[in-house]
Order: C-alpha cells, then sequence, then structure tokens
C-alpha cells in the first residue's frame, strides 16, 4: 500500500522554493537552472536525480574551489579551507580515514543498546508528563545531542549550551554575518579548550582519537580544532531536524503512522522512505567548475558555482515513480539525502540508527500518538540551510 504525501515541506530557501509546488510535488522537466544567491551571486541549481548523482562524483566539480575568495558564495558562513567538507583528493582522504572508524555499520550497531535506553528515558517522562506535550523538547532535541556528546566525549553538562551556538551556524538568513562570527568564535574557544583537557586526561572517545591522530601528524591542530567543530554542529542539527520532519510526516498521514505501528518489519523501508521525502539537508554544498562541463541543457563554466538540490533529485519522477508518495515497501534507488560518492555523510549509519530505534519506540508505546489541534502546534524553524521544526505539539 502506498500512502500520501508526506505533508508540507515548511519553509525553503526562496531560490529553492521558487521550484517546488504545493505539497512537496517538484514539477517534470527541470534539470539545471540559474538562480542567484542570497549572497548575490549566481549559481546553477541541479534538480535531476542522474545528474544529481554526476555532480557530486566528477571530479571537475570541486568543493575546494567553492571556498576560494574568489569563488561565488551562498551565504555568508561557508566551510572554512580546513574542514573535511572543504577538500578534494588526498587532503580529504587524509582527514576522513581519521574518524571513518567511528562510523563504521559495525561501531554504530554497538551503540544501539546506549541510544535505546536514551530513547526510552525520554520516552518515560514523555508519558509521566500526560496526555500533550511538545515533542522537539521532549525527545527530538535532546536525544541526538546526548548521541552524539557520547560519542565525541564532550560532557553531559555542556551539551546545552551547542543548541544557540549550531543553529545560528546553520541559518542562511536568519541571523547577522556578526552574530555568526561571535557563536563561530565561542564554539572555537569551547572546542580548544576540551581538546587540552583531552589531552591531558585522555578517555575512550573520537575526540581523544582524533587527538592522538593529531600527535601522530595526520592532521594539523587547526583541521583537528575544525573536525571537532564540523562533527558536532552536522551531526546535530541535521539528525535533529531529521527526526523532527519524519515524525511530522507519519502523523500527518495516520494510516502511515498505524502501519508502523502494526507492522514494525516497514519500520525500515519507511525510514528509507522518510529520508528520501523529507530531507532535513535540502541541498549539497556548493561545487565549482575547474573547466566548462557540459550538464544536462546547459555548460557550466570554469569558475561558476553549482549545487545540488537534494530535494528535488529524491522526488525525481523518472528515478521514483510517483514520488511524493511514501512507500513502505521501499524504493529500488538510493535516496540522496546522505549525499553520493566520497563526500557522502559519514554519519549516515549513526543517523539512520537513531531514527529506527526512536520511530520504532515511539509507534510501539504511543500507538494512538497525533498532532495536537491548533495552528501553534506545529512551528517550523525558517532561515536555516537545514530543515526542521521549533515546535511539533502532539496528543494521545
Amino acid at each position: 500500500m502506498k500512502h500520501r504525501s508526506a505533508g508540507p515541506l515548511g519553509p525553503l530557501p526562496e531560490f529553492l522554493g521558487q521550484y517546488v509546488a504545493a505539497e512537496g510535488h517538484v514539477p517534470d522537466g527541470i534539470d539545471v537552472v540559474p538562480f542567484f544567491t542570497p549572497a548575490g551571486d549566481k549559481m546553477w541549481l541541479v534538480c535531476d536525480y542522474a545528474l544529481a548523482r554526476r555532480v557530486l562524483t566528477d571530479r571537475r566539480f570541486s568543493r575546494a574551489e567553492a571556498v576560494a575568495p574568489q569563488a561565488p558564495k551562498l551565504n555568508d558562513a561557508q566551510p572554512v579551507p580546513n574542514s573535511m567538507m572543504s577538500m578534494d583528493g588526498a587532503d580529504h582522504s587524509r582527514l576522513r580515514r581519521v574518524v571513518t572508524k567511528a562510523f563504521t555499520t559495525g561501531r554504530t550497531a554497538a551503540m544501539a543498546p546506549a541510544v535505546e535506553e536514551l530513547a526510552d528515558r525520554h520516552l518515560d517522562a514523555l508519558e509521566a508528563s500526560g496526555p500533550g506535550t511538545d515533542l522537539i523538547e521532549a525527545l527530538v532535541a535532546p536525544l541526538p545531542l546526548a548521541v552524539l556528546c557520547s560519542l565525541l566525549g564532550v560532557p553531559p553538562e555542556d551539551a546545552t549550551r551547542f543548541r544557540d551556538w549550531v543553529e545560528v551556524l546553520f541559518d542562511i538568513s536568519a541571523s547577522t554575518p556578526q552574530e555568526k562570527a561571535r557563536r563561530r568564535l565561542e564554539l572555537i574557544d569551547y572546542m580548544a579548550d576540551l581538546i587540552d583537557r583531552k589531552r591531558r586526561r585522555p578517555q575512550d572517545d573520537l575526540l581523544t582519537s582524533m587527538i592522538a591522530a593529531h600527535e601522530q601528524g595526520d592532521l594539523s591542530m587547526g583541521e583537528l580544532l575544525t573536525m571537532g567543530l564540523t562533527l558536532l554542529m552536522a551531526g546535530y542539527e541535521t539528525v535533529v531536524g531529521q527526526l523532527g520532519l519524519s515524525v511530522h510526516a507519519l502523523l500527518h498521514d495516520p494510516a502511515a503512522y498505524g502501519e508502523v505501528c502494526g507492522q514494525p518489519d516497514r519500520l525500515a523501508p519507511t525510514v528509507e522512505e522518510l529520508l528520501r521525502l523529507t530531507p532535513s539537508t535540502p541541498i549539497s554544498f556548493p561545487r565549482v567548475a575547474v573547466e566548462p562541463v557540459p550538464l544536462g541543457s546547459v555548460t557550466v563554466q570554469a569558475g561558476e558555482g553549482v549545487i545540488v538540490s537534494l530535494l528535488h533529485g529524491n522526488r525525481d519522477g523518472r528515478t521514483f515513480p510517483e514520488p511524493g508518495l511514501l512507500d513502505p515497501q521501499g524504493r529500488d534507488a538510493a535516496h540522496l539525502t546522505f549525499g553520493h560518492g566520497v563526500h557522502r555523510c559519514l554519519g549516515a549509519p549513526l543517523a539512520r540508527l537513531q531514527l529506527q530505534i526512536v520511530l520504532g519506540r515511539l509507534t510501539r508505546r504511543f500507538p494512538t500518538l497525533r498532532t495536537a489541534a491548533g495552528p501553534d502546534a506545529v512551528v517550523w524553524k525558517d532561515g536555516l540551510g537545514t530543515r526542521g521544526l521549533a515546535r511539533l505539539r502532539v496528543e494521545w
């Protein structure tokens, strides 16, 4: 049984939203279109699934060139040059090797009992609080933050300090460049202090292993700082967004929610469909062409910027029949939510684990869960590069 659309997409950047119709319908026939970024620069937006996969793997589209001073900019919160997300080739591979072992399927599976315990603890508190609550504050935001802090080795008492920092650094238009700069400096100061503490008292966590890699000469101090910040920021905001969007989508279609309640074996393919339909990161990081490249109906010239619309690629009807519908049996093609190629998201196994555990336990314990009545029950975050909910009030 296929269900209807996963519901409204919520606010999107203007350059992306103009190519999305009501209820998330993506018009047919769009492959590559020009647009002007919030920073005022012209770029190309790739909306076709096959072309998206090509851009994400073609070395002629460079991530490193996208952070060069002369490159067209999406906004004023671009990755810094010493970030793993801003590198190509050997430099990217060198930094990726430092953290890859922490995100293997086996290592992630070993974290399942701890994530299950966290989920149960939050759901116990949610149930005890009464028949109505804001699910974002009660479950969706604190759980991924606790998981990530445990993985990295961030003290639990410091966890809540990150929420305001991270959201400002992810926004496209909601805060000023000065505010972003101030929050980034606060994060850098905190991370530098934490690294110093870990160096003096090593522990069994990812940050300690990254410090060891620095001391062995595998990455510089600047790269160590940036990698710690990158993992903390990307691993938190995107998972929080994805969890909230996934629950909202299921509650928007009670038949889909009921099917997960009644047939838990459908959970894994349903999670993949939710990832496809409701990506918390709707666009890729920019890339810049290093030579003229024919791409669909256009030719991207050297020095021009390209962004992939993961949202459009995931809803391309040439790849996904009836693309706006949630198919609980899954799809043959792989979605683009975690990217594609060498820059594919390292944290994909951990994100999937959290989605499956939270949705599995939530549907089992609250089979009558529903979105609360009233216009303020669902509040969307706005002005961010990621998508998510600021509030999701529920009842049962």
